[in-house]
């Protein structure tokens, strides 16, 4: 008596799904008003689009161009604000900034001020560096 074995890469569990290659996973306006142009084009004569319908359609590109135009705006505000941190953190240069370091109250001078991945970094004259945002206190020398 023969037994038929079922190779187990051929299970659909074992299949290797095809790679998508749609393009932007994100659509745009452009793409928005590809669509609703084809679906002018393509509609059916006896039996056009409800005004009602188009005009929501057209509410929703509205929305959507306006959305976009906020989100570039946000993103040059972040870039901006990334800029103006750097520069405020640099007026500490040379001044003593105060830190909490497990029950310790640590100190020392600002050498330099970077901005590594979003973050403020104060370099120090003791050699090390510390986040900005751990600063308690900033001292000026007399």
């Amino acid at each position: 008596m023969t037994t038929n074995v079922i190779d187990g890469s051929l299970w659909m569990a074992n299949a290797v799904q095809p790679e998508r290659k749609t393009g932007n996973q994100i659509l745009g306006k452009d793409d928005f008003l590809k669509i609703l142009l084809a679906q002018l084009e393509n509609q059916d004569p006896l039996n056009p689009m409800e005004d009602k319908d188009f005009i929501a359609q057209m509410a929703s590109f509205s929305s959507l161009e306006q959305m976009m135009n906020i989100a570039n705006l946000m993103q040059q505000w972040m870039q901006a604000s990334s800029r103006d941190a750097l520069l405020r953190y640099s007026e500490w240069i040379g001044k003593t900034v105060h830190w909490q370091e497990g029950d310790a109250t640590m100190s020392a001078v600002v050498k330099s001020v970077t901005q590594k991945d979003g973050n403020i970094v104060l370099g120090l004259d003791n050699g090390s560096t510390i986040a900005a945002d751990a600063v308690m206190t900033v001292e000026q020398h007399e």
